[in-house]
């Protein structure tokens, strides 16, 4: 029988923690005085040791900050717990920071999470000339498997042809979209990372799949945030364990899969990302084993793999949700499909040219569903100057993607569904400078072609095959998002009907 001591904190645990409470607020008092924070922009008054955390809705950050740029402006400071950061919003904020200013925008913050999780290693949290030698190889090698390319657009239409044979199979029935989406656009990457795609019902291509999916979710919930602010209280956090054991989890796979490539390489037997990645670093390491390299190794094709699947995935199931909330739209799409495409042959990226509203549609589903509303975090590379205020080098900065995607001066209607975003009064298709749902600048997604690739011909062939419904007894769609890294539908049923 467990004894209440063995539940009940002790003295010296108690004693513990209320020394180390002490120390921080402490060190957050010493910061306060005089400190680099003086010379930031304005922002709401911080309090000792919890910083602007008591003003802020961690379940909805972004809407948060969005609420504090109206009184403070576009460039402001937060402090969350004991970590300045400074806030970029609006658009012509947010563009001149990470297109005219892209140098200097283009670092990456220590942010306790996502240090832990990919060492400092790989293409998204890496800096300096590591990350742009990484970054350089991985745009290359993703072209020379076939972003961009005939040769990746058949298998991205093999794998959605797989996806309507499933849909067919519910013959009407309701299923929860994630659950049948994502396998479906994790193999398009699959196949290129490891040159094969994986069976839906495979085990380790499940557990993969599910771990990545929920290190991605808890990773932006409340208590991940208040792990940033406070690492010292890790321990106390379990969603924090859960993402250190997903992390090793998925590291153990992936290495599984190096070792069973590292049989001799050559250039002319290289057939996937991983083997070319793996000759890489055997060549830079001369035969020698390095640590640093085995983490680089791994630490890239998670992020390849994450940033090519989740976002993709999560986007076509909005595109999804939103065609139920809005048939009249649904309609619209299916109409154009009829006339271009007709039938009897599957969709083409070709045809995307010739298909003004569909592509309107496709472009207000990622700027309303708003993926990654906080952007990944950014830093100052150097100590410079910006629209007057002084940003210290290495500051974190929050570009708000929010403020730019639901930017009041860049679109009619910010708030509201509707695909008149981007197109003009004959109906044709526009661009938008405010469209930046893959952000912008140096540290643009490395895999945005592939994605418009993917998100065009999923979106097309389905609702070329498919009527979308609700599920039976349900009269009013939900499209509050569920919270995470990157925001995704809260868990639904949808209905495919045979047209």
């Amino acid at each position: 029988m467990m004894s209440a001591s063995s539940i009940c904190p002790t003295d010296y645990t108690l004693g513990l923690l209320a020394l180390t409470l002490l120390l921080v607020l402490l060190v957050s008092l010493v910061r306060r005085k005089g400190g680099v924070g003086d010379n930031l922009p304005p922002g709401p008054s911080p309090l000792p040791l919890i910083g602007n955390l008591h003003q802020l809705d961690l379940k909805r950050l972004h809407w948060s900050l969005m609420q504090l740029s109206e009184k403070y402006g576009s460039v402001f400071s937060v402090v969350l717990g004991a970590q300045k950061a400074v806030v970029l919003a609006g658009y012509d904020t947010v563009k001149e920071a990470l297109v005219d200013h892209a140098d200097q925008f283009a670092g990456r913050p220590h942010i306790p999470i996502f240090d832990q999780y990919s060492f400092r290693c790989g293409i998204i949290f890496s800096v300096g000339k590591r990350w742009q030698d990484t970054r350089r190889f991985v745009i290359s090698k993703l072209r020379d498997f076939g972003m961009g390319k005939k040769s990746i657009e058949d298998k991205i239409a093999e794998e959605v042809n797989l996806l309507v044979n499933i849909l067919e199979s519910h013959k009407g029935q309701p299923f929860e979209p994630a659950q049948i989406v994502s396998p479906a656009v994790s193999n398009i990457i699959c196949s290129i990372i490891f040159g094969q795609r994986f069976d839906y019902e495979d085990e380790l291509f499940i557990s993969l799949t599910t771990m990545m999916d929920e290190a991605t979710r808890i990773s932006g919930t409340a208590p991940i945030h208040l792990y940033n602010a406070y690492p010292f209280l890790g321990f106390l956090i379990p969603s924090h364990r859960k993402i250190m054991e997903n992390r090793d989890n998925i590291y153990g796979i992936f290495n599984d899969f190096f070792k069973a490539a590292k049989e001799p390489l050559s250039e002319n037997s290289i057939q996937s990302f991983s083997e070319a990645l793996i000759m890489k670093y055997q060549q830079e390491s001369r035969g020698q084993d390095s640590e640093f390299e085995r983490r680089d190794t791994l630490a890239t094709t998670i992020d390849l793999f994450g940033a090519g699947a989740e976002t993709t995935a999560m986007t076509i199931c909005w595109g999804l949700l939103l065609m139920m909330k809005y048939p009249e739209i649904q309609k619209k799409v299916q109409e154009e499909i009829d006339q271009v495409i007709g039938a009897g042959r599957c969709p083409s990226t070709e045809d995307r040219k010739r298909m003004p509203y569909t592509d309107a549609v496709i472009h207000e589903i990622q700027r309303f569903s708003n993926i990654v509303p906080l952007n990944l975090p950014h830093s100052t590379t150097v100590d410079m100057h910006f629209r007057g205020y002084f940003i210290p080098k290495g500051m974190y900065v929050i570009p708000l993607l929010t403020s730019v995607l639901f930017d009041k001066t860049q679109w009619k209607k910010p708030n509201e569904f509707d695909p008149a975003h981007f197109l003009d009064a004959e109906g044709r298709f526009v661009k938008n400078k405010a469209f930046m749902p893959f952000s912008a600048g140096r540290r643009v997604c490395a895999g945005e072609a592939l994605a418009k690739a993917e998100l065009f011909l999923f979106f097309t062939t389905l609702l070329q095959r498919f009527q979308f419904y609700a599920a039976p007894g349900v009269t009013n769609l939900d499209i509050t998002p569920q919270v995470g890294v990157i925001l995704t539908p809260k868990p639904h049923r949808v209905c495919a009907v045979l047209r």
